[in-house]
């Protein structure tokens, strides 16, 4: 029986899922929440269990019957609950320091891949009385702002009788030919159906690019060091707003302002450095399930010390990714970078400096199970960069997950507090 076109992974969730081969690369999403006491664990497993119904990639696996023919989603015929949803009691004295040893341990496993892409632990028996969710999931399986759609699921509604329905729209994908791909990436110019202007923009995203631009932060490896960090919402939206510029723009300027420092702290200068920037392409049209965010790479200036002129930078650069006609082409060229060797790709990978993702989360307090939920944080791949700080919102906070690879960043302490003097540096501008 031939399969549905909306059965073949996309162009880009089949990029996403390729990366997953190399644990350098490796493409997992991982997310804590923090929840102010013990939940009833009934309640979690009956959570996940309407998860998995109503997106059918909580359900379904990859498969690829041939390396020539695109890899499928099938439904796992021996699916079970329990393979992926487990419960820990951690030993005495459950410090939350324990919670972010097992999301470092997630962001660097690899998920079986003769199952659906995604595990989940819930954690009680802490010390101060909260307990915790640590979920892991594939890129493939979705993007962030897809799995803030896909919590909603987990969390309580004011009816809990509403029957939910399903998230998972299939939406049919072409697979565009490969050498009209390969033309618009090898050859913009020539690519005539696009115009110059949008041959042009495929070829800014998609051009081989030189780096690390960093000195010091050029090593790759698998190992992997998690922590967060927290900043106020309010005042980080309005030291962007005072400069012209928005609160991701403010994000980003923190950042670099934080690696500036990092390397000053190494006694080296550091001019501008490129940074992997995910840019949100889903539409209100798109289902839950699915990768719906392009990397779009930035030169940020991690040197400039003034950070109004920092903010009024990183705006006209993000202003300009964001308006780039190459946005409109994004499974074309990954379906394009699909077909170049995996060492190319991953060279590529390994060029970027850093990657800085800004996921909008909940604007209202979240309950589960009646239990409050006291923060959220999300820790994204590196993506061969060098580290990752992934802003979740909630409520008035900037959760930030920061994930650097230690081959890169070995002083991760000193990684952490030059990011939190960045953030401040940034945010004494709304004062």
């Amino acid at each position: 029986m031939r399969k549905a076109m909306s059965d073949y992974l996309s162009s880009t969730d089949g990029f996403m899922w390729s990366l997953g081969f190399d644990p350098v690369l490796r493409s997992t999403i991982v997310t804590l929440t923090v929840l102010e006491q013990a939940a009833d664990w009934s309640v979690i497993v009956d959570r996940f269990d309407r998860i998995s119904r109503v997106v059918p990639r909580f359900r379904q696996r990859v498969t690829r019957s041939t390396p020539l023919r695109r890899p499928c989603w099938e439904f796992d015929p021996d699916f079970r609950l329990d393979h992926h949803l487990r419960k820990v009691t951690v030993p005495r004295p459950g410090t939350p320091a324990v919670l972010l040893d097992l999301a470092r341990r997630a962001v660097m496993n690899e998920f079986d891949r003769n199952r659906p892409l995604w595990q989940a632990t819930y954690v009680d028996g802490l010390a101060d009385g909260t307990a915790a969710l640590v979920c892991s999931f594939d890129h493939a399986l979705t993007d962030g702002i897809g799995a803030v759609q896909i919590a909603t699921v987990l969390y309580d509604c004011d009816d809990r009788t509403t029957p939910f329905g399903p998230l998972d729209v299939p939406v049919p994908c072409s697979a565009p030919s490969t050498a009209r791909v390969m033309s618009a990436v090898r050859h913009p110019l020539g690519t005539a159906a696009a115009g110059v202007s949008a041959a042009l923009s495929i070829y800014r995203a998609a051009r081989p690019i030189r780096g690390p631009r960093s000195s010091i932060m050029r090593s790759r490896t698998p190992d992997r060091h998690v922590d967060t960090l927290e900043v106020s919402r309010p005042r980080l939206q309005r030291a962007g707003s005072v400069t012209g510029g928005s609160l991701n723009d403010a994000f980003i300027a923190a950042v670099a302002g934080g690696l500036r420092r990092y390397h000053e702290r190494h006694d080296v200068s550091v001019g501008e450095l490129t940074m992997s920037m995910p840019i949100s392409i889903r539409t209100r049209l798109d289902p839950a399930a699915g990768n719906r965010a392009t990397l779009m790479r930035v030169a940020v200036p991690a040197g400039t010390t003034d950070p109004r002129q920092r903010i009024a930078e990183i705006h006209q650069r993000t202003t300009s990714a964001r308006g780039g006609k190459s946005l409109g082409y994004t499974d074309l060229i990954a379906a394009g970078l699909n077909t170049l060797p995996r060492c190319y790709i991953g060279s590529e990978l390994r060029h970027v400096d850093f990657v800085a993702s800004d996921v909008p989360g909940f604007p209202l307090p979240l309950r589960l199970g009646g239990v409050p939920v006291r923060m959220q944080y999300a820790f994204s791949p590196t993506l061969g960069a060098s580290a990752n700080a992934t802003l979740l919102s909630y409520i008035d906070t900037c959760a930030i997950g920061i994930n650097v690879d230690t081959g890169a960043i070995p002083d991760h302490r000193v990684f952490h507090d030059c990011l939190a003097e960045g953030f401040e540096e940034t945010m004494a501008l709304a004062t």
